[in-house]
C-alpha cells in the first residue's frame, strides 16, 4: 500500500504547490485529522463501514474539521477523496508520505539521531551540518538516546544508517574476526 499511499500524497502536494497553500498549515490540519482518526475507533469505523452513506460520511467530516481547526478546504476536500475512493484507511500513511514528499521538494530531509547519551549543542550543531554536507539537503533532525550504543551516535537518514557507535563498532569487529 505503500505505492498507493505515496500516489495520494503526490497529489495533495501538487494541490498545496499549485494553490499556494502554506504547507506547514496544511499538514499541522492535516495532522490534526489523523490524530482524531487514529485516537477515535468511532470515527475509524463511521469513515470506514460501508453501511454508512458517504454524504453521512462527508458531514462527519465537516464536523470534525470545523471543532479540529481545519481551515484550508482542500484538506477537507482531500480527506473527502480518501472517504470516497475508500482509502481513508491509508490516512496515517498518506500523512506521513505527505511530509516526505513536501520536504523533499523543499530540499529538507529527516534524520534520526539515537545517541548512547544526551549530545550537547555543539554537537548537535556539528553533526547536523555534517550531515547536511554529506546529503546536500537540510537536515531535520530528531534526536533520541540508547544506553545500548555504549557510546557514539547512529544515525538514520532515509534509507541510510551512518553507525558510528561503540557497539557498531564492536559488532563489525566480531564479524571480521569470524570472517578469519
Amino acid at each position: 500500500m505503500a505505492a498507493v499511499s505515496s500516489r495520494y500524497a503526490r497529489a495533495f502536494a501538487d494541490v498545496i504547490s499549485g494553490v499556494n497553500l502554506d504547507s506547514n498549515k496544511v499538514v499541522l490540519q492535516l495532522h490534526s485529522l489523523v490524530v482524531a482518526f487514529q485516537e477515535s475507533r468511532e470515527l475509524r469505523e463511521v469513515w470506514e463501514s460501508p453501511a454508512i452513506t458517504v454524504d453521512q460520511k462527508h458531514r462527519v467530516l465537516d464536523a470534525l474539521a470545523a471543532r479540529v481547526g481545519v481551515t484550508d478546504r482542500p484538506v477537507r476536500n482531500f480527506i473527502a477523496v480518501l472517504i470516497d475512493q475508500d482509502r481513508i484507511g491509508l490516512l496515517p500513511e498518506i500523512a506521513d508520505q505527505l511530509d516526505l514528499e513536501l520536504n523533499a521538494r523543499a530540499g529538507r530531509i529527516d534524520a534520526q539521531i539515537v545517541s548512547a547519551r544526551e549530545l550537547a549543542p555543539e554537537q548537535r550543531n556539528t553533526l547536523v551540518a555534517e550531515l547536511s554536507r554529506l546529503t546536500g539537503k537540510v537536515v531535520l533532525p530528531h534526536y533520541a538516546t540508547d544506553e545500548k550504543l555504549l557510546g557514539g551516535v547512529k544515525v538514520r537518514v532515509g534509507s541510510t544508517i551512518y553507525d558510528g557507535s561503540v557497539s557498531g563498532q564492536l559488532q563489525r569487529i566480531r564479524q571480521q574476526l569470524s570472517e578469519n
